[in-house]
């Protein structure tokens, strides 16, 4: 039988897992307007990006626009209204009436307030919160219908690695993304930096032999960058929380990284924060950092991304975690292969998979049931860090140098 979801159907035929109007900001001074607008109305979300778009060359602001439209884009977007300054204010690539003209290919709703146009940045926070309850509202008459699970997409980054991550948690999401992929779905992995010393092996999974060129083009530069800082990234890392968890090399920890990434072929490989335009598995270009990670996942269209924790050398029961739900307006779960970071985090980890290392279950009896959760937080279970008002800040994957 083919899987299904509960979701909300959208006029260019994608579906959402959640129902959210987004208020991005038109450049880093806006950024204040957005946030009042979004801390005043229930069901909206706003993207502000770290550092903002001044002191960047071309390439990284066109990273920022592909960020926000990408937000827009996403399918648990419900409607877009983005605040600016005015027409033709600042950077083009984040001038607001561009990101508009982008996000309206998509075909749903977006709109655009200034401060020229409204009368100051008082009562452009008016006029945004206005706007936003009526689209809140309006999105509030879509309805969950049943809907094939080829029209979920789902992104994946790793963290906090040990020996569980390579063993149990990352194997049992590999699983889960065979499962969505053979349903028709699409899966997302990233990290460009786990890929070292197993690149080889990942660039003949490739279907494009242009696309393997490019992973392995992206790994070389990754590690060139890493040189040219007078550390070798392979001495840096592991992370300290990775040593102590007993990983030693970043060969070791890579070859439990991609385990993540199942066993289907990889249909296309992907520039940060790009949407993919078919099915299946793709490779994004990414970094390891769960502050930035998410919400590019997110922009690539994911609606729902999912952390697998490691965990080992966590310092507490109920200990801080990372990425408490900065993946914007995709859902962010957190899962573990570690029993013991399962208990320690109780309040955090959505799904544990611990049960392989206790040796009472399975990684593909594990895979099914974590594809099974998926499906339930598709189709409306809220997972632990929604349950939150915090979002982690918002930090993009630039290539640098800032001037």
């Amino acid at each position: 039988m083919t899987p299904t979801f509960l979701g909300f159907p959208r006029i260019n035929d994608t579906v959402g897992t959640r129902n959210y109007v987004l208020v991005i900001p038109a450049g880093r001074v806006l950024s204040i307007a957005a946030t009042r607008v979004t801390e005043y109305v229930t069901g909206t979300k706003t993207a502000i990006i770290g550092g903002g778009e001044v002191g960047h060359h071309k390439r990284d602001r066109e990273r920022i626009a592909r960020l926000l439209v990408g937000f827009a884009k996403n399918p648990n977007t419900f409607a877009t209204i983005i605040l600016g300054a005015k027409r033709n204010f600042g950077y083009r690539e984040v001038e607001p009436y561009t990101l508009a003209h982008e996000i309206a290919k998509a075909g749903k709703p977006v709109e655009v307030l200034t401060v020229e146009e409204s009368g100051g940045l008082e009562r452009l926070v008016e006029d945004g919160i206005a706007m936003a309850r009526r689209y809140v509202h309006l999105a509030s008459l879509v309805r969950r219908e049943p809907v094939s699970a080829e029209n979920l997409t789902i992104g994946v980054k790793c963290g906090w690695s040990d020996a569980t991550s390579g063993i149990a948690g990352n194997p049992t999401f590999g699983k889960a993304a065979d499962l969505l992929i053979n349903a028709g779905g699409s899966v997302i992995f990233s990290e460009t930096t786990e890929l070292i010393g197993t690149e080889q092996d990942i660039a003949g999974r490739c279907v494009d032999k242009a696309d393997a060129s490019r992973l392995l083009a992206m790994v070389h530069e990754v590690e060139e960058a890493a040189k040219r800082t007078g550390e070798d990234i392979r001495a840096i890392n592991p992370i300290p929380s990775n040593i102590v968890a007993g990983i030693t090399t970043l060969e070791e920890k890579s070859l439990g990284a991609v385990r993540k990434a199942g066993t289907s072929p990889i249909v296309s490989v992907l520039e940060y924060a790009t949407q993919p335009t078919k099915k299946g598995l793709h490779f994004m270009d990414g970094w390891m950092s769960a502050f930035s990670l998410p919400m590019s996942l997110a922009a690539a269209g994911a609606q729902i991304s999912l952390y697998q924790l490691g965990g080992e050398d966590l310092p507490s029961n109920d200990p801080p975690m990372l990425a408490t739900n900065n993946a914007v307006v995709a859902s962010l779960m957190m899962i573990t292969g570690n029993p013991r970071t399962a208990s320690k985090a109780e309040r955090s980890i959505d799904f544990s998979s611990g049960a392989i290392i206790t040796g009472t279950a399975t990684v593909e009896q594990m895979g099914e049931a974590l594809f099974a959760k998926i499906l339930s937080i598709a189709s409306g279970e809220f997972t632990k860090g929604e349950t939150i008002n915090y979002a982690d800040p918002l930090d993009a994957y630039f290539l640098g140098p800032v001037f």
